[in-house]
């Protein structure tokens, strides 16, 4: 781990303002963080401790949602009673990853921050995009069992690794941020994360020191409300393919539909034309075979990861089974 400077603030003005600047990271749990730096693979010049700054509450909206600060721990969102109550399908996603003691620490904001795990990121002596922009991509081609088969491109095909932005997807959340001068920006976390392109090196769409200070969740959602992680073992593993599922029926047809997927792409997938399909019919296999062809339209494997393609359609149509009540 390099030297660094470090500066706890206590509001999020001054965290803004001391983040100013090349090489500044805010820290938090420093779950994700504290690892890659101990790597060597991230070298922030300062360190900007939050965790005095507030913002650890979850309140309500004066639309009827919930406000989630950046600071609220996993653990705390998952059992809020509210969430468990009205926003199911989040505090399943949360309770899905890591291990209760990182969920202790992991925090709203965070979670959203985290790195991929792809193999030739954490390899300093492999080629990465992601990591030194131009090196190559040596999971093309390489070990990429893990890897995406939508969204990606020549310079990259590594995938998003959390479970809450994929629920916070199907919820149709908004991330709140806070840039220099105290000026605000709500963004869909929809469209908080980037596909690689040719920048993969670009994780989401954050500015150099902007704050993200809330998630606002929407009124809640009419429905069931599932959770569907396939992995290779019970606990503590990311997704091969995760599906966020809000479905409500009426009259034995589908009224509406949400739905988000994880470990299929650089960010939690959405894919409004597959909600679209759904709404207004009478559910059946036929449709849900429908629905996956949408999803999978574009997908391609890399070899090792060719599996995720029927993988991903089973798991699809079992989510779709059990939230309409439908059986093969």
């Amino acid at each position: 781990m390099r030297p660094f400077d470090y500066h706890r603030s206590e509001n999020a003005g001054d965290a803004v303002k001391a983040a100013a600047g090349d090489g500044a990271l805010f820290i938090a749990g420093g779950t994700n963080l504290l690892d890659l730096m101990k790597l060597d693979l991230m070298t922030p010049s300062r360190l900007v401790d939050i965790n005095r700054i507030g913002l650890n509450d979850v309140t309500q909206t004066e639309e009827g949602g919930l406000s989630i600060g950046a600071l609220v721990t996993n653990s705390d969102c998952a059992a809020d009673a509210r969430i468990r109550k009205d926003y199911e399908v989040l505090s399943r996603a949360i309770l899905a990853g890591a291990s209760g003691q990182l969920r202790n620490k992991a925090t709203t904001g965070g979670n959203l921050c985290q790195r991929t795990r792809c193999y030739y990121f954490y390899d300093p002596d492999m080629a990465c995009n992601k990591r030194k922009p131009g090196s190559g991509c040596s999971a093309i081609g390489g070990a990429n069992r893990i890897h995406a088969i939508l969204g990606a491109s020549d310079e990259c095909i590594a995938t998003y690794p959390g479970d809450m932005a994929v629920a916070m997807s199907a919820l149709d959340a908004e991330v709140v941020i806070e840039g220099e001068g105290g000026e605000t920006r709500t963004i869909p976390v929809r469209d908080f994360h980037r596909l690689p392109g040719d920048r993969p090196d670009q994780d989401n769409i954050l500015e150099p020191g902007e704050l993200i200070t809330h998630v606002t969740l929407p009124a809640p959602a009419k429905g069931r409300h599932i959770y569907r992680k396939v992995r290779d073992r019970a606990s503590y593993a990311f997704a091969l393919v995760s599906v966020a599922a809000i479905v409500e029926m009426d009259a034995g047809r589908i009224a509406s539909a949400s739905l988000a997927f994880g470990g299929l792409a650089h960010k939690p997938w959405h894919d409004p034309a597959i909600e679209d399909l759904l709404t207004g019919e009478a559910p059946s296999e036929a449709l849900f075979d429908k629905a996956a062809d949408i999803l999978l339209a574009d997908a391609k494997g890399q070899g090792q990861n060719d599996f995720k393609i029927p993988l991903a359609r089973r798991t699809l149509k079992a989510v779709l089974r059990e939230a309409t009540g439908e059986r093969s």
